[in-house]
């Protein structure tokens, strides 16, 4: 799981859990470290706005995750560092050059479709 994905919820009015179980049924969710930093900073660094309100919210459900320590601490490279082990077979983004990134490394991206439901993309 991803920033982006994880503040679905307020920007693009996802149900993010809920479409990924209809997705992929009962799974572990696992988030590296450096999205749970950059949650906790978007939270508090964009004042009360929407972005901020977003951050907060996915802070709050990065608690569905297992956290993992990675060698980077930009969140984007903790994610490719992360399919690159193979410590997840699916990564959830919002996030275009993200997304076309894992692409070319051959891992499936799942990312949202239409106004609020997710599909997942096949390398």
């Amino acid at each position: 799981m991803d920033t982006s994905a994880l503040m679905m919820p307020v920007e693009c009015d996802v149900r993010v859990f809920d479409e990924l179980d209809r997705l992929l049924g009962d799974v572990e969710f696992v988030t590296p470290a450096a999205v749970i930093a950059e949650l906790e900073s978007l939270s508090v660094g964009a004042g009360a706005g929407e972005e901020a309100t977003a951050a907060s919210v996915g802070r709050d459900l990065a608690e569905r995750c297992r956290v993992v320590e990675t060698d980077v601490s930009h969140a984007d490279d903790a994610l490719v560092e992360l399919a690159d082990r193979g410590e997840c077979e699916y990564v959830v983004t919002n996030d275009g050059p993200l997304r076309d990134r894992l692409l070319e490394r051959g891992v499936r991206v799942i990312g949202l479709r239409g106004r609020n439901t997710l599909n997942i993309t096949q390398p």
